[in-house]
């Protein structure tokens, strides 16, 4: 008998109070005034059920979907509900569970207990009309590997108990710890099927039929075959989408089932991995394809890749059309966490994020707004985008951009170019290599940092930085942290960057006053800490001088309010410093220096806009000498109060042909207290890779704090369990040299050759100690504007903390980063290594511009 291949859908839907955003349970409630046939209970009193009659089109589909929708928000509208399709409700927490009153669900709530408390959760079930259950069974089987593309397609559920999960459909990890979630394995017939179930039920671990939560299983209730893997979806058309490529693989199965067609399945560890990582990704990153070995590809591939496979059926079914126009449209506007995530970024507030799944519910069928974005031509849109979303359309943040370099043609775009790199020359904004200032390479399209990401990085570093700061004292001080069993004293004492100069300061002096932060995104959204730069951070005079290009080249490129004043940055660091001088010497109108190599400084641009900035004497070690126990100006004979060290050396390593052992003498002089030495002699302990490990212990031992901040993971290969595991997979990690700079000797293991994979084995077998190994970190891209329009590159971001104590006040985050810009193909953003950099917009809560 031929399968008869209509369509139904059951849809859970959340009540939402309207009032609140949160979960409503007032299903019991609303229910008896609703027609039974149409609308039923759930597990949990915040959700209802809509059941669509039989249809067999996508347009019919289409059309009941929304009647139903329609129909029950506008019954239950005077009770203060709404409804929201999503697989879980943004602001759902463990404690908005009500059970829903019946012997079943109390037996199951005995039974089950958290897992069922866990049930906040909807999801969507697609119907495709199979009455033989003989051939249902076994089509049920041969869909399996189509199912993770339909997961992802449908993914709604990021938000769980107030934060985001990490997944784009949680609502399946919380499905899938059922006992009788997942595959039903292997079976011939509907009898084998039923045998299954038989043996599940006597087991006492199911109660009924109903309760074999299966991937896919013939109907408990109907002859149909009911697809259960998908979360609700808010958009219309995405459930319309999904059960169209559902209907093409049924009716494709049924072809190679009544054909003989042989059949080599997944296995089932496979399978499971398959589904996780597409409940994990959604299409976002990647999911596996459709062979019976696994094949990662990108989930746009993927996705593609199933839709081409199911054409002969959607062709035949007469749904191509639809489909391929529908695929077209989810591509364009993401699926629904996608645009939470978005929304959430915004300003961080969950209640913007039931808005919009809200909306998406009680929205068009299409989810089309009525004034589309318009897409970037020819943007080749990376997952990870900051600015620019699927579809290639502008993300909110960035849309009055794109429209304003939209109107350059290419003979605009490198007029404005020559504009850039002849105020770059002017200004002499560079880097010296050897003798010659090597070009500041410098992108036109700003990025946009809102406010709410800033305040984040703000709790967050000043967390970070005042653990490193306590760690510096106690680490040259007395040591708590080795007396307490925290922290064994070889992975310190010796370590690189260690310096016994540096037990001689005062033991309150702030030791590390100014630190650099390298940070990038993860894939959504979220920031994490890729290096910490404590003994002399640069970047802040670079990020000054590419506003000021911006306001010189760019002038009308709309500025969004809120935006924040890079140049503050400048009275920062004075104050910082006076702040510290003072706390050390006394001197109340301390003198500050900043002392560099001079001209042949690496970073000799920054060390004069500096000094001029923050009213600091710009001086190199001949302009000093130590009279009396205390630091002084040889030309003009004043005595200096506090020394910014931006050399490339120990501070005891300071001469001139006056005191060869001026270093020394700084020091001596900074043991009595007379002269406050910033960047302190031994920050460059923080440097090292190795000890990055550390830093969250630190945060946990000192303040006794959760991080709020993730890190890389991070391999020692001085400890041989990780060394081995490095060893092995050199190819699929980075490596760097635990003193490493600039981006010195760093390998990407999946972009390099194996002769270079096979020579930095041979390196960290011959040095276990001076290696890292770190999990590649995928950098999130923004937009950059050539001749051929906008591109989008791998970027970072370089933040400044100053520090005045140890307290939580005592850290500021200065109105100014710098992001970094790798060049195309790479993922090294280290100008030492062809990358540039760009503006940094950062958007404060009030009006400073």
């Amino acid at each position: 008998m031929s399968a008869e291949l209509t369509l139904g859908a059951e849809e859970e839907l959340h009540l939402i109070d309207l009032e609140s955003g949160r979960l409503s349970a007032k299903a019991p409630r609303l229910l008896p005034k609703l027609p039974a046939d149409r609308f039923g209970a759930e597990l949990q009193r915040t959700t209802i059920e809509t059941n669509t009659p039989v249809v067999t089109t996508l347009d019919d589909l289409r059309r009941v979907i929304v009647d139903l929708r329609s129909e029950l928000a506008t019954a239950i509208a005077p009770a203060g509900v709404t409804i929201a399709a999503a697989g879980t409700a943004p602001r759902s927490e463990y404690a908005d569970f009500e059970l829903t009153s019946g012997g079943r669900y109390g037996r199951m709530q005995e039974q089950y207990r958290m897992l069922v408390d866990e049930q906040l959760i909807c999801g969507l079930q697609v119907h495709v009309g199979v009455s033989d259950r003989d051939l249902a069974v076994q089509i049920a089987q041969r869909v399996a590997s189509t199912l993770p593309v339909l997961l992802a397609l449908s993914a709604s559920s990021p938000f769980w108990n107030g934060q985001d999960t990490g997944y784009a459909s949680f609502r399946s990890i919380i499905w899938q710890r059922w006992p009788s979630a997942g595959s039903f394995g292997r079976v011939e017939s509907a009898a084998e099927y039923d045998k299954v179930l038989d043996d599940l039920i006597a087991s006492g671990v199911i109660a009924d039929k109903k309760m074999a939560y299966f991937d896919v299983r013939p109907s408990s209730h109907a002859p149909t075959l009911e697809l259960r893997v998908c979360d609700a979806t808010p958009v219309v058309d995405d459930a319309v989408l999904i059960a169209g490529l559902f209907r093409a693989a049924v009716r494709k199965a049924e072809i190679a089932v009544e054909s003989g067609a042989e059949w080599h399945p997944r296995s089932e560890p496979l399978h499971r991995a398959a589904m996780w990582q597409a409940a994990r990704s959604g299409l976002s990153g990647d999911l596996l394809g459709l062979g019976q070995h696994p094949e990662r590809l990108p989930a746009e591939i993927a996705v593609r890749q199933l839709v081409s496979r199911l054409r002969p059926e959607l062709e035949e079914l007469g749904d191509w059309g639809t489909v391929s126009d529908l695929l077209e449209d989810t591509l364009a506007r993401g699926n629904s966490t996608d645009r939470q995530r978005t929304a959430y970024a915004e300003r961080g507030e969950l209640d913007d994020v039931v808005a919009l799944v809200v909306e998406d519910t009680a929205g068009t069928p299409s989810g089309r707004d009525d004034h589309p974005v318009i897409a970037i031509p020819s943007y080749r849109v990376r997952a990870g985008d900051e600015a620019v979303g699927p579809g290639a359309r502008p993300r909110p943040a960035f849309r009055d951009l794109a429209a304003f370099f939209r109107g350059w043609d290419p003979e605009t775009t490198i007029e404005h170019c020559t504009a850039r790199d002849a105020w770059t020359r002017e200004h002499e904004v560079g880097f010296v290599v050897a003798g010659a200032t090597q070009e500041f390479g410098c992108d036109l399209v700003p990025r946009t940092i809102s406010a709410y990401e800033w305040s984040q990085l703000e709790a967050g570093l000043g967390q970070r930085a005042r653990a490193i700061e306590l760690f510096l004292r106690d680490a040259y001080g007395e040591r708590r942290i080795v007396a307490d069993g925290a922290m064994d004293e070889r992975d310190f004492v010796g370590a690189n960057g260690w310096d016994t100069d540096a037990s001689r300061l005062p033991k309150d002096a702030v030791r590390a006053p100014v630190m650099g932060f390298d940070l990038v995104r993860n894939e959504f959204g979220g920031w994490r800490v890729l290096e910490d730069n404590v003994r002399s951070p640069s970047g802040v005079a670079f990020g000054v001088a590419l506003r000021e290009l911006m306001d010189e080249v760019v002038p009308d490129a709309p500025r969004p309010a809120g935006l924040r004043d890079p140049h503050s940055v400048l009275t920062r660091v004075r104050d910082t410093l006076r702040t510290n001088a003072t706390a050390v010497t006394g001197q109340a109108d301390p003198v500050v220096a900043l002392v560099s190599d001079g001209p042949a400084a690496g970073a000799w641009y920054e060390h004069r806009r500096i000094a001029d900035g923050a009213g600091l004497r710009l001086l190199t070690e001949s302009d000093l000498d130590v009279r009396d126990g205390r630091v002084i100006e040889v030309s003009t004979g004043d005595v200096v109060d506090a020394l910014y060290l931006r050399v490339d050396r120990d501070a005891s390593a300071l001469t001139n042909d006056r005191t060869p052992d001026l270093g020394a003498r700084i020091l001596d002089a900074a043991e009595a207290g007379r002269v406050y030495l910033a960047n302190a002699p031994g920050n460059a302990l923080v440097d090292d890779k190795a000890m990055y490990v550390n830093v969250p212990d630190l945060i946990w031992y000192y303040l006794d704090e959760k991080p709020l901040l993730e890190s890389v993971p991070t391999y020692r290969t001085s400890i041989e369990g990780e060394r081995l595991s490095v060893l092995d997979r050199v190819g699929e990690l980075v490596t760097k040299p635990v003193d490493g700079e600039g981006g010195r000797d760093v390998l990407i293991g999946p972009s390099a050759s194996a002769p270079e994979v096979a020579e930095r084995r041979r390196e960290i077998a011959a040095n276990p100690a001076g290696w890292v190994g770190q999990e590649v970190v995928q950098l999130s891209s923004h937009p950059t504007i050539g001749p051929a329009g906008l591109d989008p590159r791998h970027v970072d971001l370089r933040a400044f903390v100053y520090v005045t104590g140890t307290g939580p006040d005592d850290t500021h985050l200065a109105d100014v980063a710098l992001t970094r810009v790798a060049p195309e193909g790479s993922m090294v953003v280290n100008s030492s290594r062809g990358g540039g950099a760009k503006d940094t917009w950062i958007i404060g809560k009030g009006e400073d511009r």
